[in-house]
């Protein structure tokens, strides 16, 4: 199982991967985490201690490894378009409630100079996550969906948005559509997120395709405590992680269709 999700910054998505993610895990099964958001905050939604989360760097950032994988450096302006980063999730990732986290990072471009040797290497390491790992995979992403090749889309099992009850959060889920669609995905679901009344749950049937609604997750003030406290969701909300466990068998069920 191989799953994107993105939305707009602040929707919850990261609550969601954290415990889509925490739930195949207490499955038994191998799941890797990858944290592809700028914001990057889905270790301490996994439930990770502020000590280790301080002491990662995301891969985007090690300019020393980059270098070495893909050879380019100030004075050599060519590099490797295929560089080796088959071990850089063992190596790299830490492993946290049976989930192993990777941060990726994402790349700055305004006035970085040449950014293409990083962009290469977090292409190449989401290649091989999708492609070449049997584990269960959950990338928490942002809005856009740049760091995603033709050849990575093609072997996701699912794209899944992240929404709230909003004009702006369904615009969102429009252009990622969209992406997706020039990137050959035409499957991109909905999960809608800080549903607080009947009123929200009909503005998001009317704006969201039946087919494409995967279920609803209503506002909880258990999510923002475990917020403020910098814990895991899934170890302070029964009633979120029951809502997110329905929606994980939707993801299920289809993948088997």
């Amino acid at each position: 199982m191989k799953i994107a999700v993105t939305g707009k910054g602040g929707v919850g998505k990261t609550t969601f991967a954290a415990t889509l993610a925490r739930l195949y895990a207490d499955e038994g099964k191998k799941v890797l985490a990858a944290d592809v958001d700028p914001d990057a905050n889905l270790g301490l939604a996994l439930g990770f201690d502020e000590e280790t989360l301080d002491s990662i760097v995301p891969i985007s950032k090690m300019r020393k490894l980059i270098e070495e994988r893909t050879g380019a450096n100030s004075q050599n302006q060519f590099y490797k378009l295929n560089p080796k980063v088959d071990d850089i999730p063992d190596t790299y990732g830490k492993t946290c409630n049976g989930v192993k986290l990777l941060v990726l990072g994402t790349v700055e471009t305004g006035g970085g100079g040449c950014v293409c040797p990083e962009h290469v290497m977090l292409k190449r390491v989401i290649n091989n996550l999708v492609i070449h790992r049997d584990d269960v995979v959950i990338m928490d992403m942002e809005a856009g969906l740049e760091h995603l090749g033709r050849g990575t889309t093609e072997s996701m099992d699912e794209f899944i948005v992240v929404i709230e009850p909003g004009a702006r959060s369904v615009q969102t889920y429009k252009n990622v559509k969209r992406l997706a669609k020039d990137l050959g995905v035409s499957q991109v679901k909905v999960v809608a997120n800080k549903v607080r009344n009947p009123e929200d749950e009909e503005f998001i049937r009317s704006k969201i395709p039946a087919e494409d609604l995967l279920g609803m997750i209503h506002y909880n003030t258990e999510v923002i405590d475990a917020d403020r406290q910098g814990k895991s969701p899934y170890d302070f909300s029964e009633t979120v992680t029951a809502e997110i466990r329905k929606i994980k068998d939707k993801i299920d069920q289809n993948s088997i269709l």
